[in-house]
């Protein structure tokens, strides 16, 4: 079957990966936690910064970790890895709109294409992060539940499955992104609503296999990382992890807010909102199971005080399948063919943004712009603007096949983006040379100690083999350096003083403030003098 689709992605996202190395502190921390686990030979209980790691299950480290034992450590088997299971979740997306709607094959022809090409979701994608393998998960488990041509009857079997290797993958979360479509089956599968009790026990028996599947590993993971592992993995991961979710609140509508950012860049395509408005009852079987599983999780989500956009990923192909299904639907009404409802506003925003990107000198120099952020686009911005125009063109000179050249513009529109990012400002956000640095200085026997935020970022990059010690104050800075006067420590200033710039052995730039790697002996002086701000 000629799946275009796949294949476009697969090269956009082969482009993009490879443009830059592992952004921190996202796919960083995951590499450094594989890392920790393989230098250990812990294969059970993950480590990070030479503790035991209670975040996240193993399943996805252990992806990695397979590849590492064919072709050995590096950074190119995780990416690869993460362009895989990109594209599992468009195969799965394909197939779940072939079992949703058997009548209107447009569905599965447009739907990952949609997928495919959200801006949010492509970028996530791309890092070494648990999210992409928790969506295939999640898709294969709904899979599972949806009818077959040949076969009503759930395949409960592949469904605990799913559900075992969802929850080996980010936790207890899984069940919240599968539960709902199994708990409300009676509302769009024909067969559950005929075989309640078979439907419910089957399904309940199902969950309880993949849960015990998580709790099998937990035993064993627990048995080895000891009483202090076991509290953190199981009390934090539960009651802990709701207990602070609710105590930093974001406001219930935060993920509706998001929701346009999230669906670019088919948010600025009229002709898909007017669809989804458009949408009467009663409703088809597809579009109720789409109801009976999106709208449960975006509810529960947005109740949940914690909040990442991140977080809904594995629902982007629920979203893909609603919009074509919808798509699908309009086509068919006399409404559904107003030029008004065309992609001008993507366009209008490709154009705009290609003008500011050609006349970004011109607006420096005048002093309309000052920030940094956009200096640094300048010995770029006239062939990235000339290209965001040209990407205007099709959208708005064309009229066939809008599904796929909005698609098609939005992915090309988001590795241009990337390949800006990358000649631009990439090197404000690259920790290789810094980790190489403090490579050396462990080699050399120096100990090298973090003040703030560690979240395992030099620890993949320089193959570090000792943990880096988190200090928490210039207090702990001080009785450290008592210790260990020939050690290194990393603070990040948000500007640079004269102290920083005659002291410092390394000093970056990055995300809007500074990277500096001090002799722990000079920092404490410096302090002493009073000569840093922060």
């Amino acid at each position: 079957m000629a799946m275009p689709w796949l294949w476009c992605w697969l090269v956009a996202a082969l482009i993009a990966i490879f443009q830059h190395g592992p952004m921190p502190m996202y796919s960083t921390r995951t590499l450094s936690v594989a890392w920790e686990m393989w230098l250990r030979h812990s294969f059970l209980v993950p480590y990070l910064n030479g503790l035991p790691y209670s975040d996240k299950p193993p399943l996805l480290l252990w992806l990695i970790h397979l590849g590492w034992a064919v072709g050995g450590v590096g950074d190119v088997w995780p990416r690869l890895l993460e362009v895989l299971l990109g594209a599992v979740q468009l195969v799965l997306v394909h197939r779940l709109a072939l079992r949703l709607f058997p009548d209107r094959p447009e569905v599965a022809r447009s739907a990952p294409w949609i997928v495919a090409a959200y801006s949010f979701g492509f970028l996530f994608g791309l890092q070494v992060m648990y999210e992409v393998l928790l969506a295939d998960c999640v898709l294969a488990a709904l899979l599972c539940l949806a009818p077959t041509p040949r076969k009503e009857a759930p395949r409960f079997v592949g469904f605990a499955l799913a559900v075992g290797l969802g929850l080996l993958t980010k936790g207890p979360v899984m069940l919240l992104h599968v539960a709902f479509p199994w708990l409300l089956g009676p509302l769009w599968n024909r067969w559950a609503k005929q075989e309640r009790r078979r439907w419910y026990v089957r399904g309940a028996q199902a969950l309880i296999v993949g849960v015990l599947v998580l709790l099998a590993w937990v035993l064993l993971a627990t048995t080895m990382g000891g009483e202090s592992y076991r509290q953190k993995l199981v009390v934090h991961q539960t009651a802990g992890r709701v207990v602070d979710s609710f105590a930093h609140a974001e406001p219930f509508w935060w993920y509706l807010q998001m929701l346009p950012v999230l669906l670019l860049p088919f948010s600025l395509w009229p002709r898909a909102w007017a669809a989804l408005f458009s949408l009467r009852r009663p409703l088809e079987a597809g579009i109720r199971f789409l109801a009976c599983w999106l709208l449960p999780v975006f509810v529960g989500f947005s109740v949940v005080s914690g909040k990442q956009p991140y977080y809904m990923l594995p629902e982007f192909g629920g979203y893909a399948l609603l919009m074509a299904a919808a798509l699908s639907l309009m086509q068919h009404k006399p409404s559904g063919s107003s030029r008004w409802l065309g992609p001008w506003p993507l366009a209008l925003a490709c154009a705009a943004a290609g003008a500011t990107l050609i006349s970004l000198g011109a607006l420096l120099r005048a002093g309309h712009i000052r920030d940094h952020f956009y200096a640094a686009l300048l010995p770029y911005s006239v062939p990235f603007g000339i290209a965001f125009l040209l990407l205007a063109l099709p959208l708005v000179l064309l009229r066939k096949g809008e599904v796929y050249r909005v698609a098609l513009v939005g992915l090309i529109a988001v590795v241009t983006a990337h390949g800006l990012f990358t000649l631009t400002l990439w090197p404000a956000y690259d920790f290789t040379p810094v980790a190489r640095m403090l490579a050396h200085a462990e080699a050399g026997g120096r100990p090298v100690a973090n003040l703030e935020s560690n979240d395992g970022q030099y620890t993949f990059l320089g193959r570090l083999t000792e943990p880096v010690t988190q200090l928490h104050s210039i207090d702990d800075v001080r009785r450290w350096a008592q210790t260990h006067p020939q050690g290194l420590v990393i603070t990040y200033p948000r500007r640079l003083t004269a102290a920083d710039r005659a002291n410092a052995v390394y000093i970056q730039p990055f995300r809007g403030i500074w990277l500096a790697v001090w002799p722990v002996s000079a920092f404490v002086d410096a302090q002493a003098r009073g000569q840093l701000d922060e």
